[in-house]
């Protein structure tokens, strides 16, 4: 299982015993934290399945949605190789199956395994970029298209259902407009223009893409 991890699959089949034997597996429920931002994390975390949302403090008090994570995800690396505290909260969407590997079995990899510490440090480097992305699109595009951005992304992320074909990552209004960067009624507004273009279908907290052909010619 380890090796569904982008990073972990660089070890090799001895180190991977070694994380076997010391890593743990358990559950955080919908609405749980992970880590804080402020903590000093003691390991990396590894997403089993589920998804959660990472989050910062403002200068209002409130949490800005900076990414999400996803089954297969790597959090709290780059925390554990500077030796500084969290600068993230992480949040549980939906129940996760997390395990955790100590930061001693990391460290002593990263330092000893040259392949894993450049996957390692794409892997954070690919962070870096898709938070550059992100600022630009916030200077630079329309609410409209970002909402649009942030639909395609939900998808490329989480897929859809297979009942309904709905977004399977399920976010509540307040928190799609956090990720869009407005306010909630203008997300909610805009929500309703593209139901009302047949661009996309409402269903409760459900959303459908119905024509994604529009949404990507929005986005771009």
């Amino acid at each position: 299982m380890i090796r569904e991890f982008s990073s972990l699959k660089a070890l090799t089949r001895e180190e991977l015993l070694t994380i076997s034997e010391t890593k743990t597996d358990f559950i955080i429920r919908k609405g749980e934290n992970l880590f804080l931002e402020g903590e000093n994390l003691n390991g990396v975390y590894c997403i089993k399945e589920g998804f959660c949302k990472l989050t910062k403090l403002n200068s209002n008090g409130k949490d800005s949605i900076v990414k999400l994570a996803k089954k297969g995800d790597l959090l709290g690396q780059r925390s554990i190789i500077n030796e500084e505290k969290s600068n993230l909260t992480a949040t549980a969407l939906e129940d996760l199956e997390v395990c955790f590997i100590p930061k001693k079995e990391m460290l002593d990899h990263f330092t000893n395994n040259n392949k894993f510490s450049l996957l390692i440090t794409r892997d954070i480097c690919s962070h870096l970029k898709d938070a550059d992305q992100d600022l630009a699109n916030h200077a630079h595009k329309t609410v409209r298209e970002r909402l649009a951005i942030i639909l395609l992304k939900l998808e490329e992320l989480g897929g859809t259902s297979t009942e309904n074909n709905a977004l399977n990552i399920k976010l509540s209004r307040e928190e799609l407009a956090n990720l869009v960067g407005t306010a909630t009624e203008s997300c909610i507004r805009l929500l309703s223009d593209l139901k009302k273009d047949n661009i996309i279908q409402l269903k409760g907290k459900d959303i459908v893409l119905l024509n994604k052909k529009e949404l990507q010619a929005l986005a771009n």
